[in-house]
C-alpha cells in the first residue's frame, strides 16, 4: 500500500502541467523561458483580458531566434508546437498600445503542458479498445519512460559539466605553472642584470 502511495505521488510530482497568471503592464513584454528535449509536443491555453484600443501578441521561440508560433491580436485560445532540439524555449506576449490611449494592465493566464500530459489517453484507448484501467497503466508507462528519459538527460549533463570542471582545473593549473616559471625567470635576469650593472659601476666587486 505504501509503494502504491509513493508511487502516485512521484506520478503527481512529476506532471509537466504549469500554469500562471500574471498582469501585463501596457508596451511591455513578458517571457517564460524552459529547457525542453527534442521532438516534444507542447500544447497552451491562454487567456488575456481585453482593453479598449489595447492588443496583445503571443510569440514561441528557441533560443536561435526560430519563431515556431506566432499569433497577433490575441484574447482567447491555443497554441501548439514541437520542440526542435534540446534547447531553451520561450512564450512572450507583447503588449502594443496605440499612443491616444492611456494603458492599462492586462490579467494574462497561460496553462502548458508539454510531453505525456498532451496526450488524450481517452481517444486512444478507445481506439485500442483498452480499458480504463489500462488506459491508466498505459498513461504511467509513458510518464515512466519520460521520467527515465529526464533523469538520463540530467546525467548527461552533469557529467558534461564535470568534464568541463576538470579540463578547466587542468588548465588553471597549466597556466599557475606557466605563470611561476615565467616570474622565476623574469627575477633571475633582474638579479644577473642588476649584478653586471653594479660590476660596471664599480659599486661591488
Amino acid at each position: 500500500m505504501n509503494f502504491r502511495f509513493n508511487l502516485c505521488l512521484l506520478c503527481i510530482y512529476f506532471v509537466n502541467v504549469e500554469c500562471i497568471m500574471w498582469t501585463l503592464k501596457p508596451n511591455t513584454q513578458k517571457c517564460l523561458k524552459e529547457e525542453l528535449q527534442g521532438n516534444v509536443p507542447v500544447i497552451g491555453e491562454f487567456e488575456v483580458s481585453e482593453a479598449m484600443g489595447q492588443k496583445v501578441d503571443c510569440v514561441v521561440r528557441d533560443s536561435k531566434g526560430h519563431i515556431l508560433y506566432q499569433r497577433e491580436d490575441i484574447t482567447k485560445g491555443k497554441l501548439t508546437f514541437n520542440t526542435e532540439s534540446y534547447d531553451t524555449y520561450e512564450i512572450c506576449f507583447i503588449s502594443r498600445v496605440s499612443q491616444n490611449v492611456r494603458g492599462i494592465g492586462q490579467d494574462v493566464s497561460l496553462v502548458t503542458k508539454h510531453g505525456v500530459e498532451t496526450k488524450n489517453y481517452e481517444v486512444l484507448g478507445e481506439a485500442a479498445q483498452l480499458k480504463p484501467i489500462e488506459k491508466e497503466l498505459k498513461r504511467l508507462e509513458d510518464l515512466s519512460n519520460e521520467i527515465v528519459q529526464d533523469f538520463a538527460l540530467m546525467r548527461k549533463r552533469e557529467e558534461e559539466m564535470r568534464d568541463t570542471n576538470e579540463s578547466t582545473n587542468s588548465r588553471v593549473l597549466y597556466f599557475s605553472v606557466f605563470s611561476m616559471c615565467c616570474l622565476l625567470g623574469l627575477a633571475t635576469w633582474q638579479v644577473l642584470y642588476l649584478r653586471r650593472y653594479f660590476k660596471a659601476k664599480k659599486l661591488i666587486e
